[in-house]
Formats: structure tokens, C-alpha cells, sequence
């Protein structure tokens, strides 16, 4: 045995070269014999390809717990969001306080004996904002409009008229708050709704 640090010739010299593969006998080395059987291209994809992976991470799962539990709150005026309520209990953008569809009570806002029927669900709603909007927007647009109409009670064919109008108003807004509902956008009449929005923001 030879414990000499220094040796004059390489260990790999020394090796004993490995016997020959008889013809038709399968090698020791399959995957050496694989690779010689493909094609230059397919050696050069085999070359860059990654390798497999051995051991695949589970894909996570998405829990409906995680909104409630980070507070997810719908903001501005569009959007369905969840949040957590003053007592810990959940509350969507879309509950309203009397129980009623929301597209429903954004409707009566307008329907409901204007201005009467909006000052009445602005006493009597205090969840949904949407409702509260067209509550606040209807109570001053159908209040202008019982200006206009004391201001031009003297002519009776006048006075036909601008009830039409109000019919055709009623009929315009109810639709838009009806249609909306289902992504919560508020459809501004000019001025009032300007106001209105402000009003709500202020509350």
C-alpha cells in the first residue's frame, strides 16, 4: 500500500476499465442506452428540460372564512363586499333593515308617493347606503319638483305637463335603481345626485 502524499500518476489511471457489453445484451447503464437511442434534437430538449419534480406541492385551497375573518368591506359605490358589523356580526351591502329585496326598495324610493315615500325609507333604513342614496336623491329631486309646482299652479295646461314629466322622471329612476342594484352603481341625476352623495358621505 502506498501512503505517499504525492503520487506521479492520476488514481483515474489506475482504475480498471469496465468489461465490454456483448453484442445484444442489455447494458447495466439503461439510461445511458436510452439517450444514445434518441434523435440530436430530442438530446438536446432531454439536455434543457428540468427535472422532474419528485415531490409536487398540495395546491392550497381558498376558504370563505379568510373575508370575513380580514374584513372585507365593499367601499364607494359599486361592489357586493362582506365586512363585520359594530357587533361582530356579518353584514352585506346588499341586507337592507326592512327585510325587502334591495332592488325593490331602491324602486320605492321613487314610486312610493315622492317625496313622501323617500323621506319614510330614510327614517326607516339604516343598512343599505344604495337605498339610502336614492332615498336622498329622490327626496330632492320630487321636492324641486313640488316647487315648480306651486310656482305654476296658476295654469292649468302647465300644470298637466309637469305632472307628465314627473310620471316619465318616476318611471326613468325607478328603472335605474331597479337595473343597478346588482353591481350597486348609482345613477346621478345632475346636481341632486351630486348632493346626495355628499349627504351620505357626511353621515
Amino acid at each position: 500500500m502506498d501512503f505517499a502524499p504525492y503520487q506521479s500518476s492520476p488514481p483515474e489511471n489506475n482504475r480498471p476499465f469496465s468489461p465490454p457489453v456483448a453484442e445484444g445484451s442489455a447494458s447495466p447503464r439503461a439510461s445511458l442506452d436510452q439517450r444514445r437511442s434518441f434523435s440530436p434534437s430530442q438530446r438536446n430538449f432531454a439536455a434543457h428540460s428540468p427535472p422532474p419534480l419528485q415531490h409536487p406541492q398540495p395546491q392550497r385551497s381558498w376558504r370563505a372564512g379568510y373575508a370575513a375573518e380580514e374584513g372585507f368591506g365593499g367601499g364607494g359605490n359599486t361592489g357586493g363586499g362582506i365586512g363585520l358589523g359594530g357587533n361582530g356580526e356579518f353584514v352585506s351591502e346588499f341586507d337592507t333593515s326592512l327585510g325587502i329585496r334591495l332592488d325593490y326598495e331602491a324602486v320605492l324610493a321613487y314610486i312610493g308617493i315622492p317625496p313622501l315615500g323617500a323621506i319614510i325609507l330614510l327614517i326607516l333604513e339604516r343598512k343599505s347606503d344604495y337605498v339610502r342614496f336614492h332615498a336622498w336623491q329622490s327626496s330632492l329631486v320630487f321636492t324641486a319638483m313640488f316647487v315648480v309646482h306651486l310656482l305654476f299652479a296658476w295654469s292649468t295646461f302647465l300644470s298637466w305637463i309637469i305632472a307628465i314629466g314627473d310620471l316619465v322622471l318616476i318611471g326613468f329612476l325607478a328603472l335605474h335603481a331597479y337595473r343597478d342594484a346588482d353591481t350597486l352603481d348609482r345613477f346621478e341625476v345632475p346636481i341632486f345626485g351630486s348632493v346626495a352623495s355628499r349627504i351620505l358621505d357626511d353621515e
